[in-house]
């Protein structure tokens, strides 16, 4: 079932990154549908949060989707060269958002290979900017609605255990603490599509 605006619109984005965990994300981009499961995540927690575009409610061109209603993509390029896909949550104003990291592919396999290469299968969509390739999406898909059949994410009734699901702190940041540390990452244990560190614990 795909996800409903209710779900993007609430306040407590750390748990919708966890809750992500499981979830499918799919593109359908010139008939071509591609997508996985989610396996990794980031929450980003809007204005207080010195690791986030928006810290002291920064707003440019660039960033004006954080802030409007939960349940559309936050698209940006990261080092100037990677495209990088984030769900906006809550309400308008808010700018708090979910970095969707790594997907376990699962549909339109050759079409992600066709975008990225013949790499291997737990390559094809392990970290941010490898995922919008395989996915097709870039900073044109900013703004976007995740409730249309271009671009959504569906609940399919699998369960992931609360153990199962991993937190730590999230990864490539250059902010000062208690931002820096926070385990506002989350992954499924033991998956190999996981990108970064996984031995926690």
């Amino acid at each position: 079932m795909k996800l409903t605006e209710a779900f993007y619109t609430r306040e407590d984005t750390v748990e919708m990154a966890r809750e992500l965990i499981g979830k499918f994300v799919y593109t359908n981009i010139r008939g071509q549908k591609t997508g996985g499961m989610i396996v990794e995540t980031e929450a980003y927690m809007g204005v207080t949060d010195s690791s986030c575009h928006s810290f002291n409610n920064r707003k440019t061109t660039k960033n004006a989707s954080m802030f409007n209603n939960g349940g559309v993509a936050y698209m940006y390029i990261c080092y100037g060269i990677h495209d990088m896909f984030n769900i906006v949550t809550g309400s308008e104003g808010d700018s708090k958002v979910i970095l969707i990291r790594a997907i376990e592919p699962t549909v339109g396999v050759d079409t992600m290979k066709e975008r990225r290469g013949d790499i291997p299968l737990n390559r094809l969509a392990k970290g941010p900017g490898s995922l919008a390739k395989a996915l097709g999406l870039n900073r044109s898909f900013d703004n976007a609605s995740l409730l249309e059949n271009t671009l959504w994410i569906e609940d399919q009734g699998i369960v992931i255990a609360s153990e199962d699901i991993v937190e730590s702190a999230r990864i490539g940041l250059g902010c000062p603490e208690p931002y820096f540390s926070m385990p506002w990452r989350f992954f499924l244990k033991g998956n190999k599509f996981v990108s970064g560190k996984t031995n926690y614990g």
